[in-house]
């Protein structure tokens, strides 16, 4: 499965199911067209727009084509062979954390300009190599690296929200179709409760809840809707229950954002 993510609003831009032998290489290209699609990003706005790769993404190739297209990248190059020769180059080493990190100038012509950097970290009394290519100026090689380790904390978190809070990993479709149209609906539901999150719970003492305590604590709390004239009027919560008098704020609030 391969998903793009909105980190500021936990919402999901684009999802697609495919078989398990497909690789990362393969489905960077939809990925970044969906994107585009999904959000009409323009020219302009391409150019303010920053994809952060792990290295199943990291060519040469896809490296050329994203520049192209006007993007700024921070990823990881997939070659391990290339990391330990850019080692070699690397004339200073500056540790940050549990890891050292050098700047080496790029291995080859990429289209535009960039910065590479390579990371050292010893790993079963071994030195360990990888290297970066970024469009971005950040103060410090430190920067990049956290930018980096950053990434995919969003999509770690929606995985695991949606696994927990949704079923997504207790349902299962024989057919492969069945399945993604699955994933599709997982993905509706999962933006709408990150549009509720959202115009909600934000500024709330709910803020910090996850998808999971959402459903669990929030939203399964009995009540019941009352309709006039085919319009929702009132919503009524079982008071002995914990959060009901601060959820009925969050929702009052909700429907008056419309």
């Amino acid at each position: 499965m391969a998903r793009v993510s909105a980190t500021r609003y936990r919402e999901t831009i684009w999802s697609e199911l495919y078989p398990g032998n497909r690789h990362t290489v393969h489905c960077l290209r939809p990925a970044v067209l969906a994107a585009e699609d999904a959000l009409e990003l323009t020219p302009a706005q391409r150019k303010r727009t920053v994809w952060r790769l792990d290295g199943g993404a990291g060519s040469d190739e896809h490296i050329r084509w994203l520049l192209a297209r006007g993007y700024h990248l921070l990823t990881k190059g997939m070659s391990g062979r290339r990391a330990a020769a850019l080692a070699r180059q690397v004339r200073r080493w500056d540790a940050y954390g549990d890891a050292w990190l050098g700047e080496v100038a790029p291995p080859v012509d990429y289209g535009r300009p960039v910065r590479v950097f390579v990371k050292r970290r010893r790993k079963n009394g071994a030195f360990h190599h990888t290297y970066y290519v970024s469009t971005l100026s950040l103060p410090s090689k430190g920067h990049f690296l956290a930018l980096y380790d950053d990434r995919g904390g969003a999509e770690v978190e929606q995985f695991r929200g949606d696994k927990s809070g949704l079923g997504l990993a207790a349902r299962r479709k024989r057919r492969f179709p069945a399945q993604k149209g699955f994933i599709l609906l997982t993905d509706l539901a999962h933006n709408l409760l990150a549009d509720f999150w959202h115009r909600a719970l934000v500024g709330t003492r709910f803020e910090g809840y996850g998808l999971k305590r959402i459903v669990r604590d929030l939203l399964a709390i009995p009540g019941r809707l009352v309709f006039e004239a085919g319009e929702l009027r009132r919503v009524e919560l079982l008071s002995q229950k914990q959060f009901a008098d601060d959820l009925l704020i969050c929702l009052e609030r909700y429907c008056l954002s419309d």
